[in-house]
């Protein structure tokens, strides 16, 4: 990323340094037995196969998790964990999907009783990976109220944007970032809950491990319809703050089973490991919702930073079959010696979230012997296009449409183009509107609409489609940045440098670094008539020198 800033005082620049759906949604893949992954012999097939049919009521937890556990006790799944933690600190949390639904009612009542939160409320979940993150995920759905996740990167400006902005009722967090809630909580009127994620007590929060001792695990899942608000996510924007995306309880409980069954090629043998940050909705695609729609373990590493030998001893110690990482993980990884690395149950591994290099996937593959099954989507949806088992790899490219959408090249009016020509990356929404996007940006119906192209929905990404129907991701068609499988809105960062005193003004583009991102201090930015700063041309200049 290139922040460049016009400095009020030069010399002060040294100063910055598988899936089986039961109960009520038995028949939610038709032919499922004859129709499982290993048994898609070709792309067209798994199209052709695929059928979705929404109930009227779904909720998740209900549906999905306790039927699992039902699978469990009758003996008629594999005996693996529905989820494995481990810190690498010889600590380790192992619960089947029995314990999973234990747990998660325990949490479900504290959040009814203790929090006196209703249906519908809305909870703010800032957790790193420990196990407490997947039982509120779970604990939300239970009760019906809306959880909506944040990164623990988030600042206490941040932090008081998403209470204000989304309304919340609650906040579940830890010691690190307790004190930055505390210090703005009286300006956020809506809230009246604080759960603590720490072995110490706090005052006016409710410490939830000592509250988990004592809470009762007798509770009944909420009925929610399938088309009520299970989520909101916040999303980066070209211009402004975040977005809050609304998800239903269909669009990513029922969605992802695109994800999970096709991309993943997941299985209730399986032990599906991403890394994703807990705050962004892929870890939501990828750490809870996909593989537990397999019935599948999620396996979580809690790692205080990013350590490539850490991940490369996990992947050899425990017995991980599929492995979901940004294209930035994976280019770091092949950097290291991995000669004494022996990958003895890895059979799968896939990237999303930024464009992957041929020259990353052909060092992955010589180094392990597999290849890399990129995908492509947005917070807004579930898996829009994909390179799924049996397919041909052509190495740079997204794949193929997902077999739950229609996704086309179109032109500034909405007419679809030929092969070969470059456009924006559209859904078809018209005249049936899919099931695995968005319902909305919350107070933002302008915004929602602005997603609409005559029989569209256009997600923002510029790409073309080859004779053979592969989708190639050209670039963003806003200024929206993608850095190790983050969305970085540049408003938010010249936000934060024009709060220095030395700063006049900024402008923040992408630059092609490996790694990270530089700051540059010039004389001037480079402006339009009407005095708007030109960040195609600085995006052009420093992709040019580079």
């Amino acid at each position: 990323m290139l922040a460049c800033v016009t400095m009020k005082m030069l010399h002060h620049a040294k100063c910055f340094q598988r899936l089986t759906i039961f109960g009520s949604v038995r028949a939610l893949h038709k032919n499922n037995r004859r129709a499982t992954p290993q048994n898609f012999s070709n792309y067209e097939s798994m199209k052709q196969d695929f059928k979705l049919e929404i109930p009227e009521y779904f909720n998740f937890a209900k549906d999905v998790l306790d039927q699992w556990t039902n699978m469990e006790k009758a003996g008629k799944k594999p005996s693996n964990p529905a989820f494995w933690w481990i810190n690498g600190k010889g600590e380790e949390v192992r619960w089947s999907f029995e314990e999973l639904g234990s747990l998660s009612r325990k949490f479900a009542n504290i959040l009814s009783e203790a929090c006196s939160l209703q249906r519908g409320d809305r909870v703010i979940l800032i957790l790193p990976r420990v196990p407490e993150w997947w039982l509120a995920n779970v604990a939300c759905l239970r009760t019906g109220t809306v959880l909506i996740p944040g990164t623990t990167q988030l600042t206490q400006k941040d932090i008081l944007y998403r209470l204000q902005s989304s309304k919340a009722n609650c906040i579940i967090t830890n010691d690190v970032l307790a004190p930055a809630v505390d210090a703005i909580a009286p300006k956020c009127e809506n809230l009246h809950s604080k759960l603590i994620v720490s072995e110490n007590s706090r005052e006016g929060w409710g410490n939830l491990k000592e509250m988990m001792k004592c809470a009762s695990d007798s509770h009944t899942c909420v009925k929610t319809k399938h088309n009520e608000i299970m989520a909101m996510f916040f999303t980066s924007g070209t211009s402004g703050y975040p977005k809050m995306t609304a998800h239903t309880h269909s669009s990513f409980g029922l969605g992802l089973s695109v994800n999970g069954r096709f991309w993943l090629d997941l299985t209730p043998s399986d032990v599906m490991w991403n890394t994703s940050d807990t705050g962004w909705a892929k870890s939501a695609w990828s750490s809870v919702f996909s593989p537990w729609i397999q019935g599948a373990c999620v396996f979580a590493h809690h790692l205080p930073r990013f350590e490539p030998t850490s991940v490369l001893q996990t992947l050899s110690k425990y017995p991980i079959t599929v492995f979901c990482s940004a294209a930035t993980v994976y280019r770091m990884l092949v950097q290291n010696d991995m000669a004494s690395c022996k990958f003895k149950s890895l059979k799968h591994c896939v990237t999303a979230g930024e464009p992957i290099t041929p020259d990353v996937t052909e060092k992955w593959r010589n180094k392990t012997g597999l290849d890399i099954y990129e995908g492509y989507g947005q917070t807004e949806t579930v898996l829009i296009c994909g390179n799924f088992k049996g397919m041909k790899i052509k190495p740079g490219s997204m794949g193929k449409p997902s077999p739950a959408f229609d996704v086309k090249i179109v032109d500034v009016n909405g007419n679809v183009l030929p092969p070969g020509q470059e456009g924006d990356i559209g859904i078809q929404v018209l005249p049936k509107r899919p099931f695995g996007l968005f319902a909305h940006y919350v107070d933002d119906p302008s915004k929602t609409a602005s997603t609409l192209r005559g029989n569209f929905y256009i997600t923002g990404d510029r790409g073309y489609m080859d004779e053979d129907g592969y989708f190639w991701f050209v670039a963003r068609s806003d200024d929206i940045i993608l850095s190790s499988g983050y969305r970085i809105g540049p408003f938010e960062v010249e936000n934060a440098l024009n709060e220095h005193p030395s700063v006049a003004e900024s402008a923040v583009v992408s630059s092609p670094d490996p790694i990270r991102g530089e700051v540059e201090f010039i004389q001037e930015l480079p402006k339009t008539i009407s005095g708007k700063t030109k960040r195609n041309e600085l995006r052009k200049k420093e992709w040019k020198t580079i």
